[in-house]
């Protein structure tokens, strides 16, 4: 069964979270998570978004996307700007997408939420910054989120180490409601992650090495105390043999339900980074807190106070490509939904509006 449609006519301030996406997958994975699908309202003439509305929960939404072919954090705050001048009621903002990981900290179909480290609020632009002193400061960092929302992940946080994710819940859910998009968005035997994959063949390989002096070693005992040893190292040839099919098991990529979240920074700039050598050295310049690259929430920064929440499909090396896109964007929306659960109305209220934000900026 579809996403149930809600005919009842709104307005524009009704409207209090602002969700915005990149790419169309993103959109496509957000609008599978609400619980309810709402007529589509009037808007001004000179914004061209295209909005999605809905509900999850007591939370009127409002999604979003860029427009086809435009990327990068000019893109994303032009997007942000428009649409809160449409519906000026919004107070909560989530950028909801896809990112590239930082491994080992985070692998493929993980969850990476931008959370404040240190004197970093959660998300930073590292291409954008000032020359002191005969060197290059940065100075680009998203707008400290919402209370609301921090309030919500530290209740969520908590029932995660209680109970684990609902993520998988949602992917179900997913299954059910939209078929036509599991082949697509819901994890499957064809999506293989790498890492695993090396790490795999290289225990593989040392144990296949082990294996070899082994047998070495009892071929050379056998020479010496005759063949009455044979019966002994055929069972211990066995029990090895077992062990390496363990491996497979262990060194496989994880099951649809193993889905892992992370709490940390978020760097984000205008270029795309495919270069593993580039990644860690960034990783590394702020202090080894970065678990997620990507191009748009920097965009954001002055007028969309937000918490960015990004499904890992690729690790911004050489071997960066699209095949976990779709998945990666589920997961992503699947824990904004679940977050969204654990944001009370009533905080939300409390919060100011973001065209607040927007008008202080001007």
């Amino acid at each position: 069964m579809a996403t149930q449609a809600d005919t009842k006519s709104r307005s524009h301030n009704e409207y209090t979270v602002g969700w915005i996406c990149t790419l169309l997958k993103e959109q496509t994975a957000a609008t599978s998570m609400l619980d309810q699908r709402h007529p589509s309202l009037p808007q001004p003439s000179n914004d061209p978004n295209t909005y999605t509305l809905g509900s999850i929960g007591k939370h009127n939404i409002v999604i979003t996307c860029l427009p086809r072919g435009r990327y990068g954090t000019n893109s994303a705050a032009t997007v942000a700007i428009q649409m809160v001048r449409t519906f000026p009621s919004i107070k909560v903002g989530l950028m909801v997408g896809i990112g590239g990981g930082i491994p080992p900290k985070v692998r493929l179909g993980d969850v990476v939420v931008s959370t404040p480290v240190g004197e970093f609020p959660g998300v930073v632009q590292w291409d954008m910054g000032k020359t002191k002193d005969g060197s290059f400061e940065r100075t680009g960092a998203l707008n400290n989120p919402p209370t609301s929302l921090l309030t919500a992940l530290t209740k969520l946080e908590t029932e995660h180490d209680l109970y684990g994710t609902k993520i998988p819940e949602s992917l179900e859910e997913l299954k059910q409601k939209w078929p036509k998009l599991a082949p697509t968005y819901l994890k499957c035997d064809s999506l293989e992650d790498p890492l695993h994959a090396h790490e795999f063949h290289h225990s593989r390989g040392r144990r296949q090495v082990i294996l070899s002096l082994w047998e070495m070693i009892q071929a050379f005992v056998t020479y010496l105390l005759g063949w009455w040893v044979f019966t002994p190292r055929h069972r211990g040839s066995n029990r090895v043999a077992s062990n390496a099919t363990n491996i497979v098991g262990d060194g496989s990529q994880s099951q649809p339900g193993d889905v892992r979240v992370h709490y940390g920074l978020i760097a984000s700039g205008n270029r795309v980074i495919n270069d593993a050598t580039f990644r860690d050295k960034l990783d590394r310049q702020f202090g080894g807190h970065v678990l997620c690259v990507e191009t748009e929430a920097a965009g954001l920064m002055n007028d969309f106070p937000c918490i960015v929440i990004r499904g890992i499909f690729n690790y911004a090396d050489s071997h960066k490509n699209n095949k976990w896109q779709g998945y990666a964007a589920t997961v992503a929306a699947a824990f904004a939904k679940e977050l969204l659960e654990y944001v009370k109305p009533s905080d939300v209220d409390e919060e100011r509006p973001v065209k607040d934000f927007l008008d202080q900026s001007q």
